[in-house]
């Protein structure tokens, strides 16, 4: 542990005033690091693949990293609560960050020749329920996520920390070429499912998986999947509602369908149809 008592030293700028500099590269003030929250998140990004820069914290957060921190090159910055709401820019109860930087992503060649369930977002902005997306896929054995138009950053802070640092794990690519790039999850294999509320689409608990390799597209809060990326999947499956409720948060949608589609394709409870 390095002690650091001034929030204006220079070694802490990785950490420097959160609420608006841990954005793309591409947005204005942004540096686009990886910043983790809390223990558990921070274990998870020193054991993934992004290279971590430094830590911050106050001593027992740090201290209880020691395992995950030996022989390990990274400075830890041990400071008081006070200076490090100072220097974020808002109280974080949680007592220490991490800041890594992004690693390149995966191509998605790469990826779709090992994955077998996957999950294909259009128009998830909102950076909690694309957080809680991918902590679901990660728990329910989906493989990858692709990320189609109007999807935020899944390595925005708030999603790192919704996800409970499981995006850190879980490989994902954009998907450029909307809707024609399904096209090429159809070629690798993959039977394409958009997942709609509308009344003819397929109850999910009819369709038949056995040892395919599938996609699932979800789409936004509100409107959901657009026509055309319905109009380009092989087939609308829906979760049977009941109580005149329409819809569910697309996350809470993503893990009954995650679980549904993965049990069926281990030949567990999904019905043949």
């Amino acid at each position: 542990m390095i002690e650091v008592a001034d929030p204006a030293d220079p070694r802490l700028d990785d950490f420097r005033d959160l609420t608006t500099a841990d954005r793309r590269p591409d947005r204005p003030g942004g540096r686009g690091l990886v910043i983790a929250e809390g223990v558990v998140v921070v274990q998870r990004l020193l054991a993934s693949r992004y290279p971590v820069r430094a830590l911050l914290g106050v001593p027992r957060r740090i201290e209880a990293l020691a395992p995950d921190l030996a022989d390990r090159d990274i400075p830890a910055y041990a400071t008081s609560a006070e200076v490090m709401a100072e220097t974020v820019g808002f109280h974080l109860n949680r007592g220490v960050l991490a800041a890594a930087d992004r690693a390149a992503p995966v191509p998605l060649p790469d990826l779709l020749a090992t994955a077998r369930t996957i999950a294909v977002l259009e128009g998830v902005g909102d950076h909690e329920n694309l957080g809680a997306l991918f902590r679901n896929a990660a728990a329910l054995g989906v493989d990858a996520v692709l990320l189609g138009p109007g999807c935020s950053d899944p390595l925005y802070r708030r999603s790192v920390r919704v996800s409970m640092g499981h995006v850190l794990a879980v490989p994902f690519a954009p998907l450029h070429d909307w809707p024609a790039g399904l096209d090429l999850l159809r070629a690798a294999g993959f039977r394409v499912l958009a997942l709609t509320p509308r009344a003819d689409a397929v109850p999910l608990s009819e369709v038949a998986v056995g040892g395919e390799r599938v996609a699932l597209l979800l789409g936004s809060e509100g409107p959901g999947l657009t026509e055309a990326a319905i109009a380009a999947a092989d087939a609308a499956v829906r979760i049977p509602m009941s109580r005149a409720v329409d819809s569910l948060n697309v996350a809470t949608a993503g893990a009954v369908a995650f679980y549904a589609l993965t049990e069926g394709a281990r030949g567990g409870t999904a019905r043949q149809g």
